[in-house]
Order: structure tokens, then sequence, then C-alpha cells
């Protein structure tokens, strides 16, 4: 009989505990030896296989647990009972769904009736007045499932601060560097030295990211056992995630987003073109102020090749630096400090930047909550015997911190 997730989840929480124990325990007086490396690897691959059997639970279960959550916030958003919002999640989908198939001609009078009034109702909501031309059927739920299956698809949108806004307009975001400032001591009847804080400003805008047009065949929309909403969802939430990730990673700031690595300075630099030692890892994340060590929001960013290379790192008593997560919650450690996978982190190469350290809770992510969705059915499409689809998203990142919250690893050069 197969184990349930609860069995799973304890069967990796105590081999999980056994090989924290095993390293963090293990004597300094004695030699770290291939007997060790055996008995730390084979726990090693336990713990990931177990990983990915809790994995396939996980991901029908997130489905579950998301849909539940959004009904709830519905119901508490609009006083209503859960069983009233989850009715009116199934009209939304029904709605959604009729629309995609066949567009406004395909709703019922019924169906664009309840659809006009939710756009209504949204716009009253955010004290705006979008555009209804049939074209752009999207509701409020639906930009909610699309951002959290970009957040899947991204390291940054994890780990990063999220805004909402209703517009795009311009946004200016204040910073500042606190790390140097500090008190003093006043004599008796002494005047206190004011210092008061230097604040900046930083623009934030809204770019306009496409997911590219979307073709879906006629065979696919006439499909009723095809959830064609969650279909699209995935798809395009994939494509715009994907883009908006690498700039919110890697953008240049000039005319797309700054990433995180363009804003953040340099911390340590590697002696090698390839890899990493344990001492550079430690050097990196000393070059972040204890102010934002000891925040309790600080971790690791690279991509998976990285991630292998680092799960191999020893320190200086040649034991292991990556740990599991023992606890329900708790992350796996490199050198005691969880890590984010991000796939638009560098590969280690010459003067690289592989590896960042620090609070990511810095790095801002705006959102513009209008997101256009539009069904074409022109020639481009029909001689093909596909309809298409497109959407447009607003967004834009910044890291607003000038007190050097992350750092990055870069590499030497060739």
């Amino acid at each position: 009989m197969p184990k349930s997730i609860q069995e799973l989840r304890e069967e990796r929480k105590s081999i999980a505990a056994e090989m924290v124990n095993f390293v963090e325990n293990f004597p300094s007086e004695e030699k770290w030896g291939a007997d060790q490396d055996t008995k730390y690897n084979n726990m090693k691959n336990d713990v990931a296989m177990l990983d990915r059997q809790i994995a396939a639970f996980e991901d029908t279960l997130k489905i579950s647990d998301a849909q539940e959550q959004r009904i709830k916030d519905k119901a508490d958003q609009l006083n209503i009972s859960n069983d009233e919002s989850a009715h009116r999640e199934l009209k939304l989908k029904e709605c959604m769904n009729s629309w995609l198939r066949g567009g406004v001609e395909n709703m019922t009078d019924e169906q664009r009736t309840f659809m006009r009034n939710e756009v209504q109702r949204a716009n009253n909501a955010m004290g705006t007045q979008e555009a209804n031309n049939g074209q752009a059927l999207t509701h409020r739920e639906f930009v909610s499932r699309l951002l959290e299956t970009m957040k899947a698809f991204g390291g940054m949108r994890s780990v990063a601060t999220v805004l909402s806004t209703a517009t795009g307009n311009a946004m200016d975001m204040p910073t500042t560097d606190a790390t140097a400032e500090e008190g003093e001591i006043v004599g008796e009847n002494a005047s206190a030295t004011a210092e008061d804080t230097t604040f900046g400003t930083v623009s934030m805008g809204a770019y306009k990211y496409s997911s590219k047009s979307i073709a879906i065949p006629f065979e696919l929309m006439q499909d009723s056992g095809i959830d064609l909403e969650s279909y699209i969802i995935r798809l395009m939430g994939m494509r715009l995630a994907r883009v908006q990730n690498k700039h919110f990673t890697i953008g240049t700031g000039t005319g797309q987003p700054q990433g995180v690595v363009t804003g953040a300075a340099v911390g340590k630099t590697g002696a090698a073109t390839s890899g990493v030692t344990f001492e550079e890892l430690k050097e990196l994340i000393h070059s972040v102020d204890p102010v934002y060590r000891d925040s309790g929001n600080c971790r690791f960013m690279f991509n998976d090749n990285t991630l292998r290379e680092l799960s191999l790192l020893k320190d200086a008593n040649n034991r292991p630096l990556w740990l599991p997560g023992v606890e329900a919650g708790d992350p796996d450690r490199i050198y005691n400090y969880g890590y984010t996978i991000n796939q638009n982190m560098a590969d280690f190469a010459a003067n690289a930047k592989s590896v960042a350290f620090g609070d990511f809770s810095h790095y801002t992510i705006r959102d513009v909550m209008n997101l256009m969705m539009f069904r074409m059915t022109d020639s481009a499409f029909t001689t093909k015997g596909q309809v298409g689809f497109i959407g447009f998203q607003r967004s834009d990142g910044k890291l607003l911190d000038v007190g050097g919250a992350v750092k990055v690893l870069q590499n030497a050069a060739a």
C-alpha cells in the first residue's frame, strides 16, 4: 500500500534530522573520510527520493488549497458565504471558458450580464474605468491565478516584495542607507546633534509585457473535456514569468526592469573562472552588513547547475556544506542559509556573477492589475484551423536599497 504524504514527511524528517546531527556533531578532532561521505551521500539520496514523492502529492494539494483560499478571500471581501463565493467562482470560470471557446457570441445573455457586472464592480472598487469591448473579458481572479502561475516559474517572485497597483503611473519609491547611522552620548545641558536620515527616490514605471500569441487548434477548442482556462493560464503565465524573471534578475534597467544582479554590488571576487570555494562563500556572506544578515531573511540565490557544484563543497573541517531542512517549511541549506533556485543566474564562467546573497525582500516588483487578453480570429489563424490569444501585463522591478542588502560573487576574469 502506498505511503500517505504524512508518512513520507515523517520519514523525511527523521532522515534529515539524523543527517544534520551526523554532520554538525561530528567530532572536530576526527577526520571526515570516505566512510562518512558514503553515509552522508546515502542519506542525501534518500532525502532527494522522498522529496520527489512528496512534491508529487503537494502539486495536487496546492491547486486545491489555492482555490479554497481564493474562495475564502473573496467571501470575506464581498461579505458573502463561502458557498456563495464558490458558486460565483464557478460562474466566472464558466463565463471565461465560454468566451475562450467562442468569443462574446458564444456567451449566454446571463453570462454577458454577469461579466459586465463583475467588470463594473471591479472598476468601482479600484476607482478605474477599464474598457470592455468584448475582446478582453479577463476578471480579477484570472489575473490572480496567472500571477500564482508566474510565481511558480520564476525565482524572484518567491522572495521579492510584490506591490499591486490599479494604474501604471510612475511611482517614486524611497531609498535609504541606515547602516552607517548611529546615536551619540550627550553631555549634561548639551544639545543633541541632528542627523536626519537621507532619503533618495527611485522611479518605478510599468513595462508592457506580451505573452506572444498563443495558437489553439479548433479541435482543442471544441473538446469540452479540456479546461481551456487553466491551460491558457499556465501557458501564458509561463511565458510572461520567464521573460520577467530574466529581467528581474539581470535586466539592464534601460528599457526594461533593473535586475537584482545589476543593482547589487560585488561582495567578493573569486579566484577562479569556474567554481567557488568555501572561504569565498564565507566572505560573500560577510560582505553583507549584519543589519541585514540578522534580519533572518538572508539567503543565497543561484541556478540549478551551481547548486550541484555547491552541494559538493565542504567546510574547513571537511564536512559537507549542504544540509536538508528538518521541520516542515524549513529550507534546505548551504552553509546554514537557505537558497532560491533562479535559472536566470549565470553559470560559473569568467566575470560571471554566479551567486547572490542577501535579503531579497529589498527588491520590489510592481504589477499593474489590469491584464488584457485578446481573442483573435483573423485569417492568419483561421486558415490554419486555429484561434489566437495574447495577453499583456505591465510590471517593473528594482532593488530599492543603497546599503548593500544584496551582494554578488563574481568569478575571476579570464
